[in-house]
């Protein structure tokens, strides 16, 4: 059985969100494949994950097997070793774009390579995570529930858009309602993985509203840049864990994959008639863009880029600096106002941090 099969059942992620229903749910319908050469390996891996209680668990020991196995159904979660004979697991990462890209299909690779190399080739190839042998099993336990999790709710927006493109007029706001608050929920998912509180997006969005109030825009205007920017980060569901919780700072390589989010993010929110995921849309694509032109992902300068990216790209570095991140100590309040002034008319919008200085005094991250 696959996860689609929820929506056979008459369930949806949204329905069972965080009960025991949508766990057992999970257990019963996802369908797992290990990939290793080594037996003890493949035993050990599946002996865990029936101990954990999924169901559908097939194993491959000869990667050279993968098309024809692939023939007979689509696993929703990959394991895979790196190091195999007649086939690696870089080529089979390769080989599984076409459904890593369209399906969302994750990769949990489990290697006794070590290296810093082989860890950023698998994640640049596609891979999801990265677990060196030998691994704690309840850290594997974890990190394939997190993985599953996040497929069911990426399966749960791609059936709102198709239902978008099927459904007549009269149901158009409707569908558009459950689809928003699909996606708030598929932020939230991705911000808890980034952040243990999980109040980064909304400390974001009361700022960005706040900046829009104090560079005059319409109340209405504020209150929909307050709710668009909660999902500027939404793309950092399919950034590996091991890169969003690293605690020192990223390689060139590694920030490489980070900055994809952005166009992610676009991708995700992109397609949509309403306007608060138009908006949300705009801003995900570019929030670290820079005034001097030196962002991404299109390196857009001054004007060019978007008044509400220009915004939320104040906001964002604001409460980046000024809350604890896993490689650095927070700012002080009165510290990140002064970080932000120093990047006035260089890689922010001289305004909009103007506009924070004259906000600064209602600014308190306890009570956004």
């Amino acid at each position: 059985m696959k996860l689609d099969t929820l929506e056979l059942l008459g369930h949806s992620s949204e329905s069972v969100l965080g009960s025991n229903d949508r766990l057992e749910l999970l257990l019963t319908t996802a369908h797992i494949l290990v990939i290793d050469d080594e037996p003890m390996n493949l035993t050990l891996i599946t002996g865990m994950l029936h101990f954990a209680g999924y169901r559908s668990v097939t194993t491959l020991r000869d990667a050279r097997e993968l098309e024809g196995r692939l023939q007979s159904g689509h696993p929703d979660l990959v394991i895979l070793d790196l190091h195999m004979p007649h086939r690696d697991g870089f080529d089979v990462i390769t080989a599984l774009q076409p459904w890593i890209v369209a399906e969302h299909l994750p990769v949990l690779v489990v290697s006794g390579d070590i290296s810093a190399d082989a860890r950023r080739r698998a994640l640049a190839l596609g891979a999801r995570d990265f677990l060196t042998k030998p691994f704690d099993l309840t850290e594997m336990t974890l990190r394939v529930r997190n993985q599953l999790e996040t497929r069911l709710l990426y399966q749960d927006v791609r059936k709102q858009n198709r239902a978008l493109r099927e459904t007549v007029h009269g149901r158009t706001v409707e569908l558009e309602e459950t689809r928003i608050e699909m996606l708030e929920r598929l932020a939230m998912a991705a911000e808890y993985r980034d952040d243990n509180t999980s109040r980064h997006t909304e400390r974001v969005g009361a700022v960005s509203a706040h900046l829009a109030a104090a560079l005059g825009l319409h109340p209405d205007e504020a209150r929909l840049i307050r709710r668009a920017s909660a999902l500027h980060d939404v793309g950092k569901i399919g950034i590996p864990d091991a890169l969003l919780r690293k605690p020192s700072r990223l390689t060139d390589d590694e920030m490489a994959v980070m900055r994809t989010h952005t166009t992610i993010g676009a991708s995700i929110l992109g397609g949509s008639h309403a306007l608060l995921l138009q908006l949300a849309e705009v801003i995900a694509i570019s929030h670290h863009e820079r005034w001097d032109g030196m962002g991404y992902p299109r390196k857009t300068a001054g004007a060019d880029t978007p008044l509400v990216g220009r915004i939320v790209a104040v906001a964002d570095a604001f409460d980046a600096v000024t809350n604890d991140r896993p490689y650095r100590r927070a700012l002080s309040l009165r510290d990140g106002i002064g970080e932000m002034a120093a990047h006035r008319g260089t890689q922010f919008d001289a305004s909009v941090v103007d506009a924070l200085l004259r906000i600064n005094s209602t600014l308190d991250h306890h009570t956004i």
